[in-house]
C-alpha cells in the first residue's frame, strides 16, 4: 500500500494510493473517492479490495486544486467539498480516471467503483472512457443528470432508500431509464457504505460489499 504518481493526457500530474493483494492479482479496481478526497475511508477500501485479490487503485482528484487534500465530514469540509469538485469540473476528472485506468490494466481487466461524487464519475467512465471492463457506482449524486447516457459496459447501481441527497424519484427513473441494469436499493441514507460518518450502516455495507464482489468476479475474472 503506498502512493504512486499518475499523468493524464493534459500533462498533469496526480498522485494515486495503490494497493497489491499479496499473490498474482484477479483483475484491478480504480475507486473514485467523494468529495472528501483520498482519505481514510478511500484508503481503507483500497486496502480491503487488495486483501480480496484485487489491485486498487484511487486517483486523487483533488490534486487539481492542491496535493494531499482531505476533508472532514462536517459542514466546512463539505462546502470546501462541493467547490473542489466544481473547480476540477467532470472532464478533467475524467482524464485523471483514466489515467488511473489505463495504469490499473497493466494487472488486467479493470472495474471503476465510485462512492457519490465518485460514483457518478464511475457511471460516466462505463460511457466514456476506453479500458473499463465493469462499473459500480455508490449513491453518485448526479447519475440522474446523466440517465440518458448509455454505458458501453456492465453497471452496478447501490441507492440508499433513506438518502437525502438523492430523490426517490430520481432513482425511479434511472431504473425505468435502465431496467437492463442490476439497482439495488438499501434501508440506509447517503454515504452508508462509509464507517466515518453517522449515516454508516453496517447491514447495508455488508450488503452491497457482497453485490459488489460478485459482480467484479462476474466481469473481470
Amino acid at each position: 500500500m503506498a502512493w504512486i504518481e499518475l499523468r493524464a493526457d493534459d500533462g498533469h500530474q496526480l498522485q494515486a494510493w495503490e494497493a497489491r493483494p499479496e499473490g498474482a492479482p484477479r483483475g484491478a479496481v480504480v475507486v473514485l473517492q467523494e468529495i472528501f478526497g483520498v482519505n481514510g475511508h478511500i484508503r481503507a477500501a483500497c486496502d480491503r479490495l487488495a486483501t480480496q485479490g484485487w489491485v486498487a487503485v484511487a486517483p486523487a482528484l483533488f490534486d487539481r486544486v492542491s496535493r494531499g487534500r482531505e476533508l472532514g465530514y462536517d459542514p466546512a469540509g463539505i462546502a470546501a467539498g462541493r467547490a473542489g469538485k466544481e473547480h476540477v469540473g467532470e472532464e478533467a476528472a475524467l482524464r485523471d480516471v483514466q489515467a488511473a485506468v489505463s495504469h490499473a490494466a497493466l494487472c488486467g481487466k479493470v472495474a471503476v467503483m465510485g462512492f457519490c461524487w465518485g460514483g457518478t464519475l464511475a457511471w460516466l467512465a462505463a460511457a466514456r472512457l476506453s479500458g473499463v471492463a465493469c462499473a459500480i457506482a455508490y449513491y453518485g449524486t448526479a447519475i440522474h443528470a446523466h440517465r440518458d447516457g448509455q454505458p458501453r459496459v456492465p453497471v452496478l447501481l447501490h441507492f440508499g432508500e433513506q438518502d437525502a441527497h438523492i430523490p426517490a424519484e430520481h432513482v425511479r427513473a434511472i431504473a425505468t431509464a435502465h431496467p437492463e441494469l442490476p439497482l439495488y436499493r438499501y434501508d440506509a441514507g447517503h454515504g452508508f457504505n462509509c464507517d466515518e460518518r453517522p449515516a454508516f450502516h453496517a447491514p447495508s455495507a455488508a450488503l452491497a460489499g457482497e453485490r459488489t464482489q460478485a459482480f467484479l468476479k462476474s466481469h473481470l475474472c
